[in-house]
């Protein structure tokens, strides 16, 4: 069994909770959140985020706005929705419970 298989599987079992995490206060297009995401060595490429973000918007947690920029096309902003809220408040409490469980069983101390 490669490490990198069960790597890349842990960090798409957090994606959502990230890019939701990364909208909670400001609105961002998918560079910005790409960038995020990469220097939090969360390794994701343009592929991978798209169809992500448009399974969010679907569900209601994201919506977006177009905004004229200054050196190249619109960009489109994503933000959450107030549902989009309220979920992110939802899968904060399960991360926090889910985390403390690992920590616990692996006897980790948290940091």
């Amino acid at each position: 069994m490669k490490i990198e298989n069960t790597k890349a599987q842990m960090r798409k079992g957090v994606l959502e909770y990230c890019i939701l995490s990364i909208l909670k206060d400001d609105d961002a297009y998918v560079a910005e959140i790409l960038e995020t995401l990469k220097d939090a060595k969360m390794l994701v490429v343009e592929g991978t985020i798209y169809p992500l973000l448009t399974r969010l918007k679907n569900a209601g947690l994201l919506s977006y706005r177009w905004e004229e920029s200054t050196s190249g096309p619109p960009r489109k902003y994503y933000g959450l929705t107030e549902t989009g809220k309220l979920f992110l408040k939802e899968l904060n409490t399960t991360w926090n419970e889910l985390q403390h469980a690992v920590n616990l069983v692996t006897k980790q101390k948290k940091k």
